[in-house]
């Protein structure tokens, strides 16, 4: 870490190395952080609080990351320090600790801290707590990584995505906490949605009422509109309990900053804004709330720039799994249909209008080749997902890579989503849509460049994680999206989100006054005819909630869909959540996908 980016990050960010065994910490000895200052009596229990719970993350063989957020109770308290120790131990009991870090809780941050503690042992459990006068925090529990050379002979995690405060219900968190043996969670983005809007009865649990922004807008806006809503996601107590029993290795994807989001461009309507001050602020908020490991990677707030944190980021499990991790909204270019130009062609407001359909979502495939090669002669490259620099570091690090699984931590869908409706609809819509050109679909060259790669570098056992859409797809991802002239080169698995209104909704929005209603009929016939139209398409759900876990080992990747009941007929959370289990099994050395669904 550079000295200006340390600086930047001393108020908040603390590196401790493990060492040896300590003795236990209790209330009023001489090395606790007594709030009195020169050892006097530290205030009683009660004083302080731990709102949001505690949370670890990217763990790595010799290090993790510890975070809590502690406040002072009472009024008038908010505004002062808080002096917290973080205790790590072996022992449940905390009876000899391995690290006591001393740190302290600032208004500046939200009351956040963070702490990476080094020189830990390699696949080992350890609990965590902080401590704040006479006040102790719920006990955590993370695990260190292999070392990146250990032939370990099974590994288990899981990946959510998409929880949406303001749709159906968190149960699924309830399932994710039960399982009894992950090593750790990913998180592929939308931790958070920026809206703060009134959900109609009966399309959300009570157990999340509106949230009002103090900004008084609809969107996020300011540092302290994101920090309410991290603050409020963070209060709810099942995702408490998910990061209190398993590190979690945390990228974004849009709704941490805005919909559909590139750069620091919202995309609300066509005139796709440049709001630099709101992305630096849902970039803060983020680093503030997720155990992120900023010796790692970089955020400077001295950088008046919207990209001042860079969080893509890679790990190794052994030499079972290598986990890399993308972040494909910060360096995105603009999605390649112009949405000012398809109202213009419409006869709508290129400024204020909102043209989604059209330029993001059911593109008219020749339009889409059309915009790109106008796209790839002002860019002088073609328009890309990852921008320059982390495509050449994607690549690099898949190159240089020796693990047996290479896993590719992807926010948006890489599957084929095609729609070939030359035979059923009248022009000039007889011809062949692209459902989702916010994803890898709507990028078709800068796709095709990283498949090409895998391919021609024999990258074997490639398998990307993904999110995004409000669906459950496994597919196969070739060179060539023709089956006919492709070479598979990779597998996709998509989980649905947490509580996100799934994507027959959105179709059945987007689709509107197209010649689609017998398509959309019923969930079952749209996922039969995406099926139909992708072939190496070989599960589809887009009906769904849920949470995906996966266990590797070197000969098998097998992913389990969880999906999860939508709310009962009262409005309220089902109380036995789970509505049904896929398994989908990877066999090294094949890409392809065995599924057995209805478990």
């Amino acid at each position: 870490m550079d000295r200006r980016r340390f600086l930047s990050l001393s108020a908040f960010y603390t590196v401790a190395a493990a060492t040896g065994t300590l003795a236990a910490c209790h209330s009023g000895d001489d090395n606790d952080n007594d709030q009195g200052g020169n050892g006097s009596t530290p205030p009683p229990a009660g004083a302080f609080a731990f709102p949001q719970g505690v949370a670890s993350g990217d763990p790595r063989d010799v290090s993790a990351v510890f975070w809590t957020r502690c406040v002072a109770n009472g009024s008038g308290a908010s505004a002062a320090s808080v002096p917290v120790t973080l205790q790590v131990s072996t022992q449940q009991s905390f009876a000899q600790l391995v690290a006591s870090v001393p740190l302290t809780a600032v208004p500046a941050y939200d009351f956040t801290v963070r702490a990476k503690v080094t020189g830990l042992a390699a696949k080992t459990t350890y609990y965590y707590r902080f401590v704040a006068g006479g006040d102790v925090s719920v006990t955590g529990t993370t695990r260190t990584a292999a070392a990146a050379n250990d032939a370990i002979a099974r590994l288990r995690f899981a990946w959510f995505v998409c929880q949406n405060w303001s749709a159906n219900h968190w149960q699924a968190m309830s399932l994710l906490a039960a399982e009894t043996d992950l090593d750790f969670v990913v998180h592929l983005g939308d931790y958070i949605y920026e809206a703060g809007f009134v959900a109609p009865p009966g399309t959300v649990e009570p157990a999340h009422p509106t949230i009002t922004l103090p900004g008084g807008g609809l969107y996020a806006s300011t540092l302290d509109d994101y920090r309410t809503l991290y603050r409020t996601y963070r209060g709810d107590a099942r995702l408490q309990n998910v990061h209190a029993r398993f590190p979690v290795i945390a990228i974004w994807d849009d709704h941490e900053f805005s919909d559909d989001c590139w750069q620091d461009h919202q995309t609300y309507t066509n005139a796709n804004l440049q709001q630099t001050a709101r992305r630096r602020n849902a970039n803060q908020a983020w680093a503030e709330y997720l155990p992120v490991d900023w010796g790692d990677v970089s955020f400077d707030l001295n950088n008046a720039a919207y990209d001042n944190i860079r969080i893509y980021r890679d790990f190794h499990f052994g030499s079972l799994m290598h986990l890399v991790m993308t972040d494909e909204r910060l360096y995105r270019d603009d999605h390649v249909v112009s949405e000012a130009s398809i109202a213009q062609l419409l006869g709508h407001d290129p400024v204020n209008g909102n043209d989604l359909v059209g330029s993001r979502y059911f593109v008219q495939q020749q339009v889409l080749a059309r915009f790109e090669a106008a796209d790839t002669q002002r860019l002088g490259r073609v328009p890309s997902i990852l921008g320059p620099t982390q495509t050449q570091w994607w690549k690099d690090t898949l190159k240089a890579s020796t693990s047996i699984w290479k896993v590719w931590g992807n926010e948006v869908m890489m599957n084929r989503l095609w729609l070939d409706l030359s035979s059923i609809a009248p022009a000039p819509a007889n011809t062949v849509f692209v459902l989702d050109c916010d994803a890898w679909d709507g990028y078709p060259s800068h796709k095709a460049d990283l498949l090409s790669f895998v391919k021609t570098q024999n990258i074997t056992n490639l398998v990307a994680i993904t999110g995004d859409l409000h669906a459950f797809q496994a597919g196969v991802v070739r060179d060539v999206p023709e089956p006919a002239k492709g070479t598979p080169v990779l597998v996709d698995l998509m989980s649905a989100g947490i509580s996100s209104r799934p994507f027959f909704e959105d179709v059945k929005t987007y689709s509107a006054g197209m010649p689609l209603a017998s398509l959309i009929s019923s969930p079952a016939v749209l996922d039969a005819f995406i099926q139909r139209n992708n072939p190496d398409m070989h599960y589809a759900d887009h009906d769904g909630i849920g949470y995906a876990s996966a266990t590797l080992t070197p000969t098998q990747f097998i992913a389990i869909f969880n999906k999860v009941k939508f709310l009962n007929p009262d409005g309220s959370a089902p109380q036995a959540p789970l509505a049904k289990r896929t398994r989908l099994t990877i066999n090294a050395g094949a890409v392809a996908v065995v599924v057995e669904d209805n478990l």
